[in-house]
């Protein structure tokens, strides 16, 4: 802690809850169950996404958090929803923060309005180029270039608890795996204490990420994220942007069910299921889902794993 006077915006009054160290409770060996929203872009989509936060609600989950959209630019809607959730439910929420398109006094700013809404749980994030993924990244001027950097500005301006997101196939940008966890390393340097991957198919990617990182003597917990498919096209997309493979095995079960809609959720739901599976039974300290703003498949995922009666 510090005299920094985004520090002294923390309340104390705020529910224990708002407060907990997701870093302790995930090294402590207790499951982790975590759910990802996107900002709506409209009052109608932010109304839908509010119901989706009240149906998981009930299931208990560790965190919930809200992305910024393409280029930082849905920063304001992000912030301001986190704090509503702080506020009105009983998840803990993880505050967004990325980059893109603001400078050091503006990243402060955004983490002061998170600590005066008692979110003290933040993911630290570069951020994808402003001009769209593919493109080369700019630092904003005035700004931060590496995530390593935004959590070295996070960490001393109150008692926060950090994470970082982890690429199991590797970031698009890392010239190899190595150089990849090269980067996760300097993160967890930085004071990160917990990381989410991006989305796969595969688990023997997550395990190969974990092995990586074991082999050079970090304990990081990393959490893996599952997307289930509910939309092959939309999924195809969505790993092509992300550089994330979308194995043939998986295109061609898929196929089978491809003009039947109802059918490629249910075949979603399944595989995503055999896959959360095999990563609990390998390790994983936990699942983090990118819900899409829905939250039918991930409720159908817990029942079918009975997270319920897991520790």
């Amino acid at each position: 802690m510090t005299n920094d006077p985004v520090a002294a915006t923390s309340a104390a009054h705020l529910p224990e809850r708002a407060r907990m160290p997701l870093g302790d409770l995930i090294a402590s060996g207790r499951h982790s169950w975590s759910f990802e929203f996107f900002p709506p872009k409209t009052d109608d989509g932010e109304r839908q996404l509010w119901q989706t936060i009240r149906q998981l609600e009930g299931l208990n989950p560790t965190f919930v958090s809200v992305t910024y959209g393409a280029g930082g630019s849905t920063r304001d809607r992000t912030v301001r929803l986190t704090e509503r959730i702080a506020a009105e439910t009983t998840v803990t929420p993880v505050g967004h923060l990325t980059c893109v398109g603001a400078d050091s006094r503006e990243l402060r700013s955004v983490i002061g309005q998170y600590a005066a809404a008692g979110v003290t749980n933040m993911l630290a994030l570069r951020g994808d180029p402003p001009s769209g993924v593919g493109t080369p990244w700019t630092p904003h001027p005035g700004g931060l270039e590496h995530a390593n950097e935004l959590v070295s500005l996070i960490k001393p301006l109150g008692d926060f608890c950090v994470g970082v997101a982890a690429f199991p196939e590797g970031h698009p940008e890392s010239r190899n795996l190595d150089e990849d966890v090269e980067t996760l390393l300097r993160k967890a340097d930085a004071g990160a204490e917990f990381a989410v991957t991006q989305f796969f198919f595969e688990s023997s990617h997550y395990f190969g990420l974990v092995d990586r990182l074991r082999a050079r003597g970090s304990d990081l917990p990393i959490i893996p994220g599952l997307m289930p498919v509910s939309n092959l096209a939309q999924i195809k997309r969505f790993a092509e942007l992300s550089g994330t493979a979308f194995p043939q095995w998986l295109a061609d079960r898929l196929e089978t069910v491809a003009d039947d809609p109802a059918g490629v959720k249910r075949m979603g739901v399944e595989l995503a299921t055999v896959l959360a599976q095999e990563l609990l039974d390998g390790g994983a300290p936990g699942l983090h889902f990118y819900t899409l703003n829905s939250s039918t498949a991930t409720r159908e995922i817990y029942a079918n794993l009975d997270l319920s009666h897991r520790p």
